[in-house]
């Protein structure tokens, strides 16, 4: 459905997207991270025909966005970040208008109305004005429009942004029920809507992208992944002690809290050293436990850099 091939754009001398590539399938919900200003933004932008390309191009569905931007905006549907709105029509005028902006007839355009509320969720406010609506609803709406000519992507910029934690569990039930039939792509600084919803995620910094795969693929891709953690009372040399198995390349404790991480490719025997060292001291260890990695932390190690995230730690 999307494929992008080596995008890239400038603003004068800043070069603000580098050579990003990537696909998304049909059934895929991706997930699209990076922090401020590492480029998400403006990539979704020429992918959907709003800013041309300096470099490289899109293909959405067979339509290169270069040579035939007209025939990719009709294969998107685009819900950007604050989407604005006609606040004094009612919803119902609304999705109407932007029926007759898409070209369909007054049959076409009750059906395909009819298909985005109920999809939506918005029989009880159908004949209310937007201004009248809570954010979750207004966000609803946005949705509805990027939905009704029923596009094969689906490009959302912060769909759950601002909203209570039902409204967000509306949107992304609404999300996966249409996630089988098109390709969609999550633009998104919340890591938990990553792990609920998205089956692929990509992360991007200064342009560039650094890291693609399934959530659990990311996670074991966190230092974390294959670390000891427990808790333990007292103990004054346990910290020394922890920090001299041979497999630990590096021990934190706070607070009574210790997360012993394993050197490369050796989680197994430092489940085994620490283990063999609480049972010889007779530690009053609780919450033992070996992590699976964090997505939070892998974010941060890719767009901070260790220094930078010792620094502000």
């Amino acid at each position: 459905m999307l494929e992008i091939r080596n995008l890239d754009r400038w603003f004068g001398p800043i070069h603000a997207v580098r050579g990003i590539s990537l696909t998304v399938g049909r059934g895929e919900v991706l997930g699209f991270l990076g922090p401020n200003g590492a480029g998400k933004s403006t990539t979704m932008r020429m992918v959907t025909g709003f800013l041309p390309p300096t470099g490289g191009t899109a293909i959405v569905n067979g339509c290169d966005v270069t040579l035939d931007p007209i025939g990719v905006k009709r294969q998107i549907g685009y819900l950007p970040e604050n989407a604005p709105v006609y606040g004094d029509l009612t919803v119902q005028h609304f999705l109407e208008f932007i029926a007759r902006i898409r070209g369909y007839n007054k049959v076409e355009a009750r059906s395909r109305i009819a298909t985005a509320i109920d999809q939506c969720r918005l029989q009880k406010v159908a004949q209310q004005s937007i201004d009248t609506l809570s954010k979750g609803f207004r966000q609803r709406v946005c949705f509805a429009q990027a939905i009704l000519h029923d596009p094969p992507l689906l490009i959302m910029d912060e769909p759950t942004d601002g909203l209570d934690p039902n409204q967000k569990h509306i949107v992304r039930q609404m999300i996966r029920a249409m996630s089988p039939n098109k390709a969609i792509v999550i633009s998104t600084h919340i890591l938990e809507e990553v792990e609920e919803i998205c089956t692929r995620a990509v992360i991007i910094a200064n342009g560039r992208v650094v890291a693609n795969g399934t959530p659990a693929e990311l996670k074991a891709r966190s230092s974390q992944h294959g670390a000891v953690a427990f808790t333990l009372a007292g103990a004054s040399t346990a910290l020394t002690e922890l920090q001299a198995l041979p497999a630990a390349a590096r021990v934190s404790q706070t607070d009574g809290r210790y997360v012993l991480i394993p050197r490369a490719d050796a989680s197994s025997r430092l489940v085994a050293e620490a283990g063999a060292l609480i049972k010889q001291r007779n530690w009053p260890v609780t919450d033992l436990r070996v992590l699976e990695g964090r997505l939070d932390e892998l974010f941060r190690e890719l767009t901070l850099g260790e220094e930078q995230i010792r620094k502000s730690k």
